[in-house]
């Protein structure tokens, strides 16, 4: 193994917030074992961020690179049936890693597309007309990934619900799916005959650790994407593996955050029982923001809501986010600001903590810089590399002059220094309460000194005008040109 480049797992949560693990939140509510002993051995970074505050456009953003703003979704997130946002030419973290001779596997959730066929073979986002028995294309296998084990959409609460092994449905017979208990979110629609939500993340957790176990008999590097469903809504008790349950004093969306630090354990275990751990450059992060909690029920077994459709949620004193403001979905902090911690022992340095302004594009030139790729002037253009704040040599050093946040409405915000400016809203910029319509070009926005306010309670829009000029003028240049990394 000396002189092998070192093989890289990243574990995504979906859903999680920078109050869920206890390394983050010493008052969370939810034991985080597995994350907590990897940040005591690694590296965690306080002030890292997805680049949008939902899942399609940060996946996307990991996988490329890229702002997922200049590609057709400028808000929201995509369907299960959609087509791909990722263009087949377009190299991203796999292909590059593959090129380097590493072997590469995606085994969870995708989210980023795929194209389905009709009966005649025809690409179709019909459900309806979505022939099951054909093959898949457009998802992992066809960017860079040499396997694949995945569910294409949100695979706890959308269809379709069902397992793909590299571009075939593992299922052969699906059967559609009624709900009309919206408190459970889980959408009516088309699922395999075998998918048992409940156990999805179980499946997704003993693929990796088998992956894990298979590529330590081989001569080749790995890059192995681990993306649970955890601790995404539903979060009822049903849907919580019997083995998870209560093991939080957060309900059960704090029992899917002790799951998803349980599948953490698991990948670290198989790494360490099959020796991969020393040359192992792990990650483990999260998606976006976090909900606030479980949604409360109405007495018809629908979600409960107050007036304006402001969803009622039950936290049981844990703060998912911490003392950030907002949520998942928001332009706030609590929307983008992620748990993240990198383990690679003898390189990332250890037991030690970093502000350096991180976004979860970084990884494309983080790795790039890890294995010498020097990156082509059409890929990762808006990664820059966190590789010295991660070993230690500069751990609060600069990494990137600014950042732009983006919220599931499509607001957006853009972070220079110790300024944070939001354009077009006074609001939260997405769905959860306080809810927001979409912004408004031109209208009044909002501006935070995060250094000395970093829970965003005092807005200097109107006090700090020439700051408020000076990053719209940034934003502009960030969104007229077709790059921010130089």
């Amino acid at each position: 193994m000396a002189g092998r480049p070192p093989n890289i797992v990243l574990v995504l949560a979906d859903d999680m917030g920078y109050g869920d693990p206890a390394c983050c939140n010493p008052e969370s509510r939810i034991p985080t074992p597995n994350m907590d002993k990897l940040a005591a051995e690694g590296m965690r970074f306080t002030d890292a961020h997805s680049s949008s505050s939902v899942c399609t456009p940060s996946r996307y953003g990991i996988m490329t690179g890229r702002y997922c703003w200049r590609t057709r979704l400028e808000y929201g997130v995509i369907g299960g049936y959609e087509a791909p946002l990722i263009e087949t030419h377009r190299l991203t973290v796999a292909s590059m890693l593959k090129r380097r001779g590493y072997a590469t596997a995606c085994i969870g959730k995708w989210h980023i597309g795929s194209t389905f066929h009709d009966r005649d073979g025809e690409p179709t986002d019909r459900e309806d007309r979505v022939d099951f028995s054909r093959p898949v294309s457009g998802g992992p296998t066809a960017l860079g990934f040499d396997y694949a084990w995945y569910n294409a959409g949100c695979g706890t609460c959308a269809p379709p619900y069902g397992f793909i092994e590299n571009d075939r449905f593992v299922d052969k017979t699906f059967h559609y799916y009624h709900n009309d208990r919206s408190a459970y979110s889980a959408g009516s629609g088309m699922m395999g005959d075998t998918w048992r939500t409940r156990d999805a993340d179980v499946v997704i957790a003993e693929k990796a650790r088998s992956y894990i176990e298979e590529s330590s008999k081989k001569d080749s590097p790995f890059f192995l994407y681990v993306a649970p469903n955890a601790p995404h809504e539903p979060c009822v008790e049903e849907l919580v593996p019997e083995f998870a349950r209560g093991r939080s004093a957060a309900g059960s969306r704090g029992d899917l955050v002790w799951l998803f630090d349980w599948i953490v354990g698991e990948v670290t275990d198989a790494l360490e029982r099959t020796g991969q751990a020393g040359n192992t450059l792990l990650i483990v992060t999260s998606d976006n923001g976090a909900l606030p909690g479980d949604f409360v029920a109405d007495e018809g077994g629908r979600r409960a809501a107050a007036p304006g459709r402001n969803y009622l949620f039950r936290d049981y004193g844990h703060r998912s986010c911490g003392d950030l403001r907002g949520f998942k979905a928001h332009i706030w902090e609590g929307g983008h600001r992620e748990p993240l911690v990198a383990r690679w022992p003898g390189r990332a340095a250890s037991g030690e903590t970093s502000d350096a302004t991180v976004c979860l594009g970084d990884l494309f030139a983080t790795v790039a810089e890890i294995v010498g790729e020097e990156l082509p002037e059409e890929a990762a253009e808006d990664s820059f590399s966190f590789l010295h704040a991660m070993t230690g040599a500069d751990p609060s050093g600069p990494t990137r002059d600014h950042v732009v946040h983006h919220s599931e409405r499509g607001a957006f915000s853009v972070r220079q220094g110790n300024w944070k400016c939001i354009f077009g809203t006074k609001g939260s910029g997405g769905w959860p309460p306080p809810r927001d319509k979409r912004p408004l070009p031109g209208a009044a926005g909002q501006l935070y000194d995060l250094d000395v306010d970093p829970a965003e309670t005092t807005d200097l829009w109107d006090e700090r005008p020439d700051i408020v000029k000076g990053l719209a003028a940034l934003l502009d240049r960030c969104r007229g040109g077709d790059r921010t990394r130089p």
